[in-house]
């Protein structure tokens, strides 16, 4: 059982609000966390992919207003849509009864359908927080080069061997495009949807234009788009937006588009080991990502992430913004003596950021010269995560 992160802002959520939506990809930990915090308290467990478990809704209204003293856990929820009206009942029935927090713990595998239907339903009424796969702050630092080569779901970072890793991560890959993917996208064609997240993969970090993807795989721009939007909802790819400001400068308006486990990105390379991963072209790119990745999920989910980019050259990995007003500027590096070059410096002076940080695989923080410091990611994810938290 791993330490996870997110429990404490969990623990918070469920004290305050009657329902809280843990989203995130299948076999990241949502069960274990879920089932976690519900045994510190009176709980049921529901797995809606049982049909054991969905004959027990067979008259939900009436099972679950029978069971508003206990905490409900309702496992793959999206699988029954026409949950959500019922649960705005018996949330606002709980409510006139004072019971106004820790009624319902709601997981899902995907974004896309699930904020909709609650959304639309429970608007007021559920906190949504993200579970990601194991990430640096619940690693120690000292496996951070494993985290990084098998990637954070659970089960493929403690794989008994590289081998035993790379065909858990083939096959949940597999499991994804044949069965997954298709059954919140309808008609989803699993070769042609296979090879895009193949593509993204040789492309890691690279602005993605839907048409040109599209010519390779033979198919339209909206289709492509379609299948693009399914990968980002189901939480398999991360696509990071420009930042845009008045400036009086052409900034770069297409996103990026990231595979968000840096194990599955290996997979769909087919990098077994980490003697493949360093001699491979990608082995940048896959870093970048990495590093990004784990920024962002320390950052909490008050920082909206960008990039920077003008035609002029100046560029910014990662900018993170926070709603006072206050941006921390990112660079990533591979070497171990990272130098900043002059399009991050260029960038800084367009943006003025309170912070310039450069993000290098070593564990001492220096500086490198007109305010910018080195910084190893252990550290800067942990200034991050007390960031978030005051």
């Amino acid at each position: 059982m791993f330490e996870r992160h997110i429990m404490a802002s969990l623990r918070e959520d469920l004290a305050h609000n009657p329902a809280v939506a843990l989203l995130g990809p299948r076999q990241a930990g949502k069960t274990t966390v879920a089932l976690e915090l519900a045994r510190q308290s009176d709980h049921i467990y529901l797995d809606l992919e049982s049909e054991l478990d969905r004959a027990k809704l067979a008259s939900p209204e009436l099972y679950l207003s029978e069971r508003t003293d206990r905490l409900v856990v309702l496992d793959e929820v999206h699988r029954v849509p026409g949950l959500f009206p019922i649960l705005r009942g018996l949330i606002d029935s709980a409510r006139r009864q004072g019971r106004r927090s820790g009624l319902y713990l709601l997981l899902g595998s995907a974004s896309l359908d699930l904020l909709q239907q609650a959304g639309e339903s429970l608007a007021g009424r559920v906190a949504y927080r993200e579970l990601t796969p194991l990430n640096a702050l619940e690693i120690p630092t000292a496996d951070h080069t494993r985290l990084w080569l098998r990637g954070g779901f659970p089960e493929s970072y403690l794989g008994r061997t590289a081998a035993a890793s790379l065909r858990w991560r083939q096959d949940f890959i597999r499991t994804y495009v044949e069965r997954e993917i298709p059954l919140f996208g309808g008609r989803v064609g699993p070769d042609a949807l296979r090879r895009l997240w193949g593509m993204l993969a040789h492309q890691q970090g690279a602005l993605v234009n839907a048409s040109v993807l599209g010519r390779s795989l033979a198919a339209d721009t909206r289709t492509v788009n379609r299948y693009l939007d399914l990968l980002v909802e189901m939480f398999l790819v991360r696509r990071l937006e420009p930042w845009h400001a008045n400036l009086g400068k052409r900034l770069t308006k297409s996103p990026k588009l990231y595979v968000r486990d840096s194990g599955l990105l290996h997979a769909l390379l087919g990098l077994p080991d980490d003697e493949a991963l360093l001699g491979h072209p990608a082995v940048g790119a896959s870093w970048e990502g990495f590093v990004i990745e784990n920024l962002i999920t320390a950052a909490g989910q008050e920082a909206s992430a960008h990039f920077y980019r003008t035609a002029a050259g100046a560029e910014i990995d990662l900018l993170l913004h926070w709603p006072g007003g206050e941006s921390w500027a990112i660079e990533v590096k591979r070497g171990l003596a990272p130098k900043v070059e002059r399009g991050f410096h260029t960038a800084c002076e367009d943006l003025q950021p309170a912070r310039k940080l450069v993000v290098y695989p070593g564990d001492e923080t220096f500086p490198l010269g007109h305010g910018v410091q080195a910084m190893g990611l252990a550290t800067l994810c942990e200034e991050l995560a007390r960031k978030a938290a005051a």
